[in-house]
């Protein structure tokens, strides 16, 4: 993997954590449960994500 390669995987890894965090802090403050319910598969989509970007590393 070129140092290029690497960097974008790194920036990308950054881009999932912070979608991460903000899915997470919204599962926490919606009260609806369909949002919620949303914002909670959007939080496993990204971990998913995440994941994959993380196995390429």
């Amino acid at each position: 993997m070129s140092p290029k390669e690497l960097l974008y995987l790194e920036d990308a890894l950054g881009h999932e954590q912070f979608l991460k965090s903000q899915c997470q802090e919204a599962v926490q403050q919606l009260q609806d449960a369909d949002l919620k319910n949303c914002a909670q598969q959007m939080l496993d989509k990204h971990q998913q994500i995440f994941n994959q970007f993380y196995q390429l590393v």
